[in-house]
């Protein structure tokens, strides 16, 4: 058996998430067009993470089975770019394990959300970005980011795979960068809850804007909210990409 790893990188806008559906476009479904117009006969694709509707991607992995594949990596990588649509490509493909699993075997994740501020719509830059105004202290974002760190119950900023699953998370990394008028969230963990970084962001935002205090958020993490709670709301996900997925190093 021959088990493939592939990179992928995507623009969200036109996708409706990245897990095939039926009536749908995804980013599952066209990867496994391609795939079939090269004599890939499998029956589906392994995805690292699944990405929501409008989400951007630039280290989603993705793993299959090609036995019938006569040719090198690079030369598959070539095939399947010829393939694929203009909103996807693939950066690498590379022989994985054969028991290689891109979800399961996964040990980080890493999303990067980004926010600039602007007085007036810009139509080219919100395709990958929040627009805001007015525009926020980066010093109150990264306050916030702080109290994200660490292992914490994040069941007030998400959701699980499945409802007996935990919520409870480890964050390895949550930064605020400063890039001209633009600013971008890193966050990192080990697995995320299902919607958790566009949620993590919009109150990071709340609390730059002072709608709500680092006691609430802290608070909120810990599962101490009484009187005042966190404000309702996601961040847009056009503003959100899956950067990258860390596995083990292989000997």
């Amino acid at each position: 058996m021959a088990r493939y790893q592939i990179i992928l990188a995507y623009d969200g806008t036109d996708f409706y998430g990245s897990q095939r559906q039926a009536k749908a476009r995804t980013v599952q479904g066209e990867l496994e067009t391609a795939l079939r117009r090269i004599g890939w006969t499998g029956k589906s694709v392994l995805l690292a993470g699944r990405t929501d509707t409008g989400v951007h991607a630039s280290g989603q992995v993705a793993a299959l089975d090609f036995d019938d594949w006569k040719h090198s990596p690079a030369e598959l990588l070539d095939a399947l770019n010829s393939q694929l649509p203009r909103d996807m490509a693939a950066s690498r493909v590379t022989l994985a394990p054969d028991a290689f699993h891109p979800r399961f075997d996964a040990i980080a994740r890493c999303y990067v959300y980004r926010v600039f501020f602007q007085p007036v719509r810009d139509p080219l830059r919100e395709r990958l970005a929040w627009r805001i105004w007015p525009a926020l202290e980066v010093d109150a974002l990264r306050e916030a980011a702080s109290l994200l760190l660490g292992t914490h119950d994040f069941a007030a900023f998400g959701t699980p795979p499945r409802p007996e699953s935990t919520t409870v998370r480890t964050v390895s990394r949550a930064e605020w960068s400063v890039h001209d008028d633009e600013l971008r969230f890193t966050v990192q963990a080990e697995a995320f809850l299902y919607r958790m970084v566009r949620r993590m962001t919009f109150v990071q935002v709340a609390l730059a804007q002072g709608r709500l205090t680092a006691e609430t958020l802290a608070g909120g993490l810990a599962g101490r909210l009484s009187g005042e709670r966190l404000p309702a709301g996601l961040a847009p996900a056009h503003g959100l990409c899956l950067v990258s997925v860390t596995y083990p190093e292989r000997e």
